[in-house]
């Protein structure tokens, strides 16, 4: 395989007020395309939606209880998710035929794992320990009396090796928006959000974590390495 140009630094975007879904999703075609023609960075996008529901690849028409929200075909894998006010949805438009710190080019699984790994460490900065539940995609914390909820949702989708779509973390959403759908077709375990925690964070605060801790796992720059 040939050696790739070099790659231009990475790009990080947050995007003030709400950005409507579907405006979301061209923008990310319209980037992908241009880091696979090698004409635009690799991208981080940090956005708030309006209150919607997006179905994944394998979301179930029965899992949307009550629409009460626009509903949308997102694209990406997984299932039913809610976006909304007070949760920080992180795209990251990444060519993965490259290594990104301790994500090696080329593997999915390892990204995926990443991503999930950015999300722990992040709330870890708030005291707050989410945890991986094996068969279950997301980021979990445990509430006391066996409890579990989840706190951070994760649905990816790779183009020519580019990927897009990311995460969503809860910081301060209306948790009661999530009761129109079954997230991610789990019906035994809730949600939560930093906030329901009792951590009071800012937005602002949540990015600056977010900011810090993929470094940590993908290297502050496009191919290189992380702590």
């Amino acid at each position: 395989m040939p050696s790739l140009p070099a790659a231009l630094p990475l790009e990080w975007r947050v995007e003030e007020g709400l950005t409507d879904y579907p405006a979301a999703l061209g923008a990310m075609q319209a980037r992908v395309a241009a880091i696979r023609a090698g004409t635009a960075a690799e991208q981080v996008w940090l956005v708030e939606h309006p209150p919607s529901y997006t179905a994944g690849t394998s979301a179930d028409a029965a899992d949307l209880v009550d629409p009460r929200f626009p509903t949308y075909a997102a694209g990406r894998g997984g299932q039913w998710t809610y976006h909304g006010p007070g949760q920080r949805t992180a795209y990251a438009l990444l060519d993965l035929q490259r290594a990104h710190g301790r994500v090696p080019a080329r593997d999915i699984r390892a990204y995926v794992e990443g991503l999930e790994e950015w999300m722990i460490r992040t709330l870890d900065r708030f005291n707050v320990k989410g945890e991986r539940r094996k068969g279950r995609v997301g980021i979990w914390v445990a509430e006391g009396g066996g409890r579990e909820s989840k706190i951070g949702a994760i649905g990816v989708r790779v183009t020519r090796w580019v990927s897009w779509h990311g995460i969503a973390l809860n910081v301060e959403p209306d948790l009661s928006h999530f009761a129109g759908i079954v997230p991610c077709g789990i019906r035994q375990h809730g949600v939560t959000s930093l906030w329901a925690l009792g951590v009071t964070a800012t937005m602002e605060e949540v990015d600056i974590a977010l900011r810090a801790c993929w470094d940590e796992v993908f290297g502050n720059q496009a191919g290189e390495g992380g702590a």
